[in-house]
């Protein structure tokens, strides 16, 4: 039998349910022997154990993740690199997701013994163990990788920070991303606009040796092309008129750290030629300048276009996307990767919820949004769930409550969305809309001042657009700032810039730039 196929041990601390001899029997089917501890004190004692090696520590949690929290503090203070793995009820969904949120690798129903669900629970554990495990094995990961029982000799590294990767697709790119952060070599991220691209650079850099150095991100298709150069490698005084003083551009603020180049595909051909050199001599001259500068950067660089067209379409130098490109990642869409979906929905409401609101999503708004495809991808996830937020009065996400990119107002109100009832208005809104004085608090009023307008002679979605734009207008003028109308409105500073955005696309200037 190979090592891998060994029983491995586990911690197991659950308050609510205790473990029958059956039930540890079953597990031990699977391969898992497990130390039973029943408070957070005698979790202490067993982690402080010089001589016991635990492959993870499995959870039992009741209705919220308190014991997640407090555990997960006892472990972080060990210095283990122990996986942990929450079970909760099958009614507490929303509990589990909020475990994978909060850093548990897997989540499983407390009444599920088989064989087969225990034997992916260690897999899952074992390759958790593996992207955190530091170069040299801890306790820990040599239970997990090897099943064999060694003293720790070090301690683990402090885990990168926390990322929803769930879905096994997400979970191996990780461990790969892992992999290839202890390597210093140019990385590639390809993936379609708004997977992630960045947070997973975020991931290489944190993960990497040069982790307590700077991450220095630029937009390559943010910038006129005469200031990109400028803005990458710096200038010297008086290199042009208005050069006052020295510049460090952006490969010498990230000495010794990582520099991020985002959309690499709409670098000017001219600069191209530039940065090649650049990262060929691991030197550079500002502009104006004689005084060579060497670099100690790693280069990650990102693009949603097909870099391989752009060379044959004589748009991207193939030399540069060779030298980019030593190691490529590829961040698949969010349609690719569901179990993703849920807990990164999870993460946002704990986001965008404000004053320790507690949310929920139902069953059947969880099926909606497992079955929607996601063309706009996480940022399009955001906007639906920050949408949710705004329509929900009570926390309780429901199926009416969705609003996708491609879904008309008309579509959501024929798909049974009301606006609260003035019987419910004495208590307090999750989200509340209130403006000023006569300005429309809700849908409900907003459809009432289109009805009554006999002059308005449009379509219901052109109308309620129209109210929006008013509310918007009412919520501006009536404020001190942006910031303070966003909370008027109940929506984040984000969505009311995205809205503005909108809004200044269709020639509202005036509101805009109000």
């Amino acid at each position: 039998m190979s090592a891998s196929h060994l029983p491995i041990s586990a911690l197991w601390l659950d308050p609510f349910r205790p473990l029958s001899p059956a039930n540890a029997q079953a597990l031990a089917g699977a391969g898992l022997v497990v130390t039973t501890v029943s408070t957070l004190d005698a979790l202490q004692e067993a982690l402080s154990d010089d001589q016991a090696a635990y492959a993870m520590l499995v959870l039992g949690l009741g209705g919220d993740t308190s014991l997640l929290e407090d555990s997960a503090a006892l472990v972080k203070a060990s210095r283990l690199n122990l996986p942990l793995v929450c079970r909760t009820e099958r009614r507490h969904l929303e509990t589990a997701i909020a475990s994978i949120h909060q850093g548990a690798c897997h989540a499983l129903a407390a009444d599920d013994w088989a064989t087969s669900a225990w034997t992916q629970t260690i897999t899952r554990a074992r390759a958790a163990s593996q992207a955190a495990a530091a170069p040299v094995n801890t306790a820990a990961s040599a239970a997990v990788n090897a099943a064999t029982s060694i003293p720790h000799s070090t301690h683990a590294p402090e885990p990168v920070r926390s990322v929803v990767y769930v879905d096994p697709i997400s979970r191996n790119l990780l461990a790969l991303a892992h992999r290839v952060a202890m390597a210093n070599v140019a990385v590639l991220i390809e993936g379609p606009t708004g997977s992630g691209k960045e947070v997973l650079s975020r991931v290489l850099h944190e993960a990497s040796a040069s982790a307590n150095g700077p991450f220095v991100g630029f937009n390559c298709a943010a910038m006129p092309e005469h200031m990109i150069e400028d803005m990458l490698f710096g200038h010297e005084k008086g290199a042009f008129t208005g050069a006052v003083k020295d510049h460090r551009g952006l490969f010498e603020q990230a000495q010794g750290g990582t520099i991020f180049l985002d959309e690499i595909g709409e670098l000017p051909l001219a600069l191209q030629a530039k940065l090649l050199r650049v990262l060929q001599e691991r030197t550079l001259v500002r502009l104006g300048g004689e005084r060579t500068i060497g670099l100690d950067v790693r280069v990650v660089a990102a693009t949603n276009k097909n870099l391989r067209e752009s060379i044959s379409q004589r748009e991207f130098r193939e030399d540069l996307y060779f030298r980019l490109s030593t190691f490529k990642l590829r961040v698949p869409a969010l349609a690719e990767r569901p179990g993703d979906i849920l807990p990164i929905v999870a993460r946002m409401l704990g986001r965008h919820g404000r004053n320790g609101q507690g949310w929920s999503v139902s069953p059947a708004a969880q099926s909606a949004l497992l079955a929607y495809p996601w063309p706009g991808n996480v940022r399009e996830l955001e906007n639906v769930v920050q949408r949710a937020m705004v329509l929900c009065a009570d926390q309780q996400i429901d199926t009416m409550h969705l609003m996708f990119d491609d879904m008309s107002v008309e579509s959501l109100l024929a798909s049974g969305y009301q606006a609260p009832a003035a019987s419910e208005a004495a208590a307090p809104p999750a989200v509340d809309l209130q403006l000023a004085q006569g300005v429309p608090a809700n849908i409900q009023e907003l459809l009432a001042l289109v009805q009554e307008d006999d002059s308005v002679d449009m379509p219901l979605q052109a109308a309620v657009k129209h109210n929006e734009h008013t509310l918007i207008r009412a919520a501006l003028e009536s404020s001190r700032s942006r910031l303070e109308a966003a909370e008027k409105l109940g929506i984040s500073p984000r969505t009311l810039r995205y809205k503005l955005a909108r809004l200044r696309d269709n020639s509202l200037s005036q509101l805009a730039n109000a």
